[in-house]
């Protein structure tokens, strides 16, 4: 794999915009989510985030043990829409009311078109699509309180490159722009700000192991126009900075980060 020139933190932009600002995400405990969770935390926000995965959340709060406000882990089943709302309940007992939603959690397992049944399309719909909507319905009356609010989006450039055996996935994901513009013109007079972020292929444990291969990697070199290979980090600070104040004439907008591959 080509490799990519190392991230320097103690280099990177600093939002004093974020500084105990409550956060909230959804499939934080790995991949782009924890770099997420991760990157708020640095900024000294207080961020709340919800998993299945107990034993990923477990280590990324070990590892922020030292940030001013650690972050607060609720597990909870993203499918289960009273689990996705308990998990929010308790970010804003913990923190107060939530300023910024990051609606992350997905799950991009392939699947061929000619044998998806209605279980299957109506389970990775639950995961890939519906939590945004409720996740975002629960914050609102949060971020109308306090005055302002920044609902960041996370979607796939899947679509955008025609990925085959991911009907079922792209389809929930370019959903997910016509679900940024419309919520932006619905919450924009209340200074609620709703944006997207569109990753390439980045390279979280999860793709390393089960997808990327020798074709894979000819893929990459071939198709983005910058060398080396995007990481989690990459996504979390284009987050970051739609979350932040820096931004606040921005919204109902798409973000590409993909090395320049679309």
């Amino acid at each position: 794999m080509s490799e990519t020139p190392g991230f320097d933190a103690a280099r990177a932009a600093r939002y004093p915009s974020l500084q105990d600002v409550p956060v909230f995400v959804t499939g934080g405990a790995t991949g782009i989510g924890a770099d997420i969770v991760r990157a708020f935390a640095c900024q000294g926000a207080k961020v709340g985030f919800v998993d299945i995965d107990t034993a990923g959340a477990s280590a990324l709060v070990r590892s922020l043990a030292g940030a001013a406000t650690p972050p607060l882990y609720t597990r909870g089943d993203v499918t289960e829409i009273a689990q996705l709302r308990a998990a929010v309940d308790a970010t804003r007992a913990a923190f107060g009311d939530i300023g910024v939603l990051v609606n992350n959690v997905a799950n991009d397992q392939r699947h061929d078109f000619a044998t998806v049944d209605v279980a299957r399309f109506d389970a990775t719909v639950a995961v890939n699509l519906r939590p945004a909507y409720f996740a975002a319905q629960a914050v609102v009356p949060d971020m109308k309180r306090r005055g302002q609010g920044a609902i960041v989006n996370i979607g796939s450039a899947s679509w955008l490159m025609k990925s085959a055996d991911l009907t079922v996935y792209t389809t929930c994901k370019s959903a997910m722009m016509g679900f940024t513009r419309s919520l932006a013109a619905e919450l924009g007079r209340d200074r609620i700000r709703v944006n997207q972020v569109i990753p390439g292929w980045v390279m979280t444990d999860k793709q390393l192991k089960l997808w990327v291969d020798a074709e894979g990697e000819q893929a990459m070199d071939r198709n983005q126009l910058l060398p080396g290979r995007l990481q989690g980090h990459d996504i979390a600070g284009m987050v970051l900075f739609l979350a932040a104040d820096d931004s606040r004439m921005i919204t109902a907008q798409a973000m590409l980060v993909d090395a320049g591959w679309v």
